[in-house]
């Protein structure tokens, strides 16, 4: 019986940490965020602090503070084409927020912090649908909390960074398999839920000013291995049968993810006064993703491996600004984003396929010291024909594919404090 618990299990953890990484939505200010999430060579704002913190010490003000929040609202369909069957996720709006300071100890020295949630997000399929036996919710929170130092090294070049901390939890729901139900036809199902998954990692930036209206930026983040320790999974409406593959109750589990590397390096320039153009490129790790490792409770129960095979992924970013009057700014940009996911390792609890953004801004000065910062941004992921082929029931891989569409919209509100 253990031994197809284990079965059963692998999977379904293995799918409920990866949306972390192949479902991103990039959020973390919003004068980034309406520049296609340019910012890694961009001085405007606080927003620095999570972009690229070499650059906090060329900010004018002693005191810069950038919060916001952004609703987020993703929308799935899928459909399979050869049997008609179709289904839509839930329209769900989240709100993931970030807050970013920076002081500055002396001409040559800031200090700052950046508190975000990068990896807040949701998804929710109709109970009982066609895949519900890979998913039917999964809700994901993530806290990125990080000190920083900002030291300027020249006139024309700086360094920065410092330690990050993530902590967060995961809640992960899906029936066992296609057909089991209990005696009075509820489909059997198991929840996953796991809190205080964290570790440490780390970041390092620099920036270069090689003339009055150019900048180049550079951050590194550190490959981040989150470690769930002691988390549950509940099986719900099993038939009190020999025959059920589990018992109703809760198990625990340890299992370590790791989070990619990302290198980002970019440029701004500024133009005919009142212009600046800026661009970014990323370069996310995920090759390091192989598979999952998980060890059950009790240790009887034996380590097992989950394949995800993801692969290194790019990001490429475009952002425009335009001080259009002394209090207003208008922003817009483009960013192109592709996928980890590799063909036949695509499933309906992370539907992250190649995207594009399409955003837009502005800012108005209200006070000498307070601006209000609005953005928006619609994604569009390309249509795929996709499958994830790695499920297994009763010993034999059952592949569960069809047709996936999927978009988003953002709309977020932030206020930039300085003094």
């Amino acid at each position: 019986m253990k031994r197809k618990l284990l079965s059963l299990t692998v999977f379904l953890f293995a799918v409920s940490l990866t949306y972390a990484g192949g479902y991103r939505i990039s959020t973390q200010g919003q004068r980034a965020l309406a520049m296609g999430h340019t910012g890694v060579a961009v001085v405007n704002s606080a927003e620095l602090a999570f972009f690229n913190p070499a650059g906090l010490v060329y900010l004018e003000n002693k005191l810069n503070i950038s919060a916001g929040v952004t609703a987020v609202n993703a929308n799935v369909k899928w459909q399979n084409t050869i049997t008609g069957q179709f289904s839509e996720t839930e329209k769900i709006w989240k709100t993931p927020f970030y807050f970013n300071a920076s002081y500055a100890v002396t001409d040559f020295l800031s200090v700052g912090v950046s508190v975000t949630t990068p990896y807040g997000s949701s998804v929710e399929w109709p109970t009982d649908w066609a895949g519900s036996h890979l998913v039917n919710d999964i809700e994901l929170t993530a806290f990125y909390i990080q000190p920083l130092i900002s030291l300027k090294l020249s006139e024309y070049f700086s360094i920065g960074g410092g330690p990050i901390y993530v902590t967060g939890g995961v809640n992960f729901n899906r029936n066992l398999n296609r057909n089991l139900t209990d005696e009075q036809g509820n489909r059997s199902n198991v929840e996953v839920d796991a809190s205080g998954v964290s570790n440490w990692g780390w970041s390092a930036s620099w920036m270069f000013n090689p003339t009055d209206n150019l900048r180049i930026g550079f951050n590194y983040r550190s490959e981040i291995i989150l470690d769930a320790e002691n988390g549950e999974a509940t099986f719900s409406n099993v038939p009190a049968s020999p025959l059920a593959p589990v018992e109703n109750g809760t198990v625990g589990f340890n299992a370590s993810l790791p989070m990619p590397a990302e290198l980002t390096i970019g440029l701004s320039y500024e133009f005919a006064d009142k212009w600046l153009f800026a661009f970014d490129y990323n370069r996310a790790y995920w090759g390091v993703y192989e598979d999952l490792t998980i060890d059950f409770i009790p240790e009887d129960i034996p380590t097992s491996k989950n394949p995800r095979n993801y692969k290194n992924a790019s990001t490429y970013r475009f952002g425009l600004q335009y001080e259009a009057l002394d209090k207003l700014t208008l922003r817009a940009g483009y960013y192109y984003d592709e996928s980890p996911v590799q063909p036949g390792y695509f499933a309906p609890e992370t539907p992250r396929n190649d995207s594009s953004g399409f955003t837009g801004g502005l800012s108005y000065q209200i006070t000498e010291k307070l601006a209000i910062d609005a953005s928006i941004a619609y994604l569009r992921f390309d249509e795929v024909d996709e499958s994830y082929d790695h499920y297994q029931e009763n010993g034999q891989e059952v592949p569960f594919g069809g047709t996936y569409k999927s978009n988003a919209i953002l709309a977020g509100l932030g206020v930039t404090f300085k003094l």
